[in-house]
């Protein structure tokens, strides 16, 4: 199943909400980022979720267990449907923000766990210290967040349907979303909406395509229309 996830990238919670607003009637869910989340704190997760849409809440966790499996149960008791954690924390880390957002949420969230980011390309991990590829980096790390039991990983489209071949029932999200012909700015690793639903992704996670567009609900209807192009030959599916 595809899910087009907006990402509320911008710095106020005024400004979330009215983007959401705008496009909730279209979309399947929203995603709370860091900029958001320092700027407005975690509050704002349960106002999103207040429009009924699942949230997103994209932290990045990554520091000793403990310490993670505080904050994503906070996240998990004011709304987020899935919480993002560094997969290169290990194993105990990712299974300790499982066990405690389960608990804090009801058995109702999921973390996902962040592979390779989408800004890193080869030489970029090469240069902090990876001597893999961001394809077998990212292979080894999601049966390492399968292992701990967390619902889905974070990766860019090329790594998706890699990941989908291990056949861990992992869900995939897939940020560095970009339609044909737009800019890929800071984003190394880039995909259509039509390549990430023909690589498996199940979350295609797009931000500025939509929330820095003239008309942010055009271009969310423009992008829903290459995803159900693409799910129409692919056989999957998409729900909304």
């Amino acid at each position: 199943m595809s899910l087009l996830v907006v990402a509320l990238d911008v710095p106020t919670g005024e400004e979330a909400l009215r983007l959401a607003e705008a496009v909730h009637p279209h979309v399947d869910g929203f995603k709370v980022g860091l900029e958001l989340l320092m700027g407005e704190g975690p509050a704002i997760v349960s106002r999103v979720a207040a429009l009924g849409a699942p949230v997103f809440v994209d932290a990045k966790l990554h520091d000793i267990p403990n310490t993670v499996a505080g904050a994503a149960s906070r996240l998990g008791s004011i709304g987020a449907r899935w919480v993002t954690v560094h997969a290169s924390g290990g194993e105990e880390m990712i299974r300790t923000a499982v066990e405690a957002l389960a608990t804090s949420s009801e058995g109702d969230a999921g973390i996902l766990a962040v592979t390779v980011l989408t800004s890193l390309d080869e030489a970029r991990l090469e240069a902090v210290g990876f001597s893999r590829s961001p394809a077998e980096h990212v292979t080894a790390l999601s049966r390492l967040a399968a292992a701990a039991g967390a619902e889905g990983v974070v990766c860019a489209v090329p790594e998706s349907a890699s990941v989908k071949a291990l056949d861990l029932g992992l869900i995939v999200a897939t940020p560095g979303i970009r339609p044909a012909g737009s800019d890929s700015a800071d984003q190394k690793r880039v995909a259509t909406p039509g390549e990430a639903i023909r690589a498996g992704a199940d979350l295609l996670v797009v931000g500025r395509p939509i929330t820095a567009a003239a008309d942010p609900t055009a271009a969310a209807l423009s992008i829903l229309q290459e995803i159900e192009a693409a799910v129409s030959t692919t056989g999957a599916s998409h729900a909304g």
